[in-house]
């Protein structure tokens, strides 16, 4: 008769398959690494990149409701925003105890320029602004807004909503956070 020999059990080697798996043969340079992954993120979500959850209709067909998207805070560093950036504009809440709202808005106006919706059509300076983002048809109308020096105006894609249903206008370059990833 042969020796049969019993292979070891398996349950001990899962365990240390599952710590490897988890924890990384080098458990010091696994907390390292989670510690910096921390860092990072904290960083660049508090500092960089804002993200955006988009509620209501107003920026439709660009972006959609309930939608999630970045704002980048750094994206206006080296210059001012420019006609059809679509940016994050941030409004002061009524009190302390209302939440801070942040609205995605296109901008249509510059610094010292004038602008007016004739027949659901913006104007810049007079002139009609070719929009191709623009789908729906509109029928807004706005008489001629003369913006300040630090002021940029700035509306949702959505034209085909009721004006009053719109919140668009002039803002202050310090409300302009920083510009829509995509």
């Amino acid at each position: 008769m042969t020796e049969m020999q019993i292979a070891p059990s398996t349950g001990s080697r899962a365990g240390g398959w599952l710590k490897n798996l988890a924890v990384g043969r080098n458990p010091r340079r696994t907390v390292v690494r989670a510690f910096v992954l921390a860092v990072v993120c904290v960083v660049v979500f508090k500092y960089v990149l804002l993200p955006v959850r988009v509620a209501g209709i107003s920026m439709e067909p660009t972006y959609s409701d309930h939608s999630v998207n970045f704002v980048n805070r750094l994206s206006f560093l080296r210059h001012e925003p420019r006609r059809g950036d679509v940016v994050g504009i941030r409004m002061t809440p009524p009190n302390e105890s209302s939440p801070h709202i942040m609205l995605l808005k296109r901008v249509l106006g510059l610094p010292g320029e004038t602008i007016s919706f004739v027949d659901g059509h913006p104007r810049v300076n007079g002139q009609l602004l070719d929009e191709p983002y623009e789908k729906g048809p509109s029928d807004w109308r706005v008489t001629p807004v003369i913006l300040g020096p630090n002021e940029y105006f700035v509306v949702g894609d959505n034209r085909s909503m009721p004006q009053l249903d719109h919140t668009f206008g002039r803002t202050d370059r310090n409300r302009i956070v920083g510009k829509a990833l995509w």
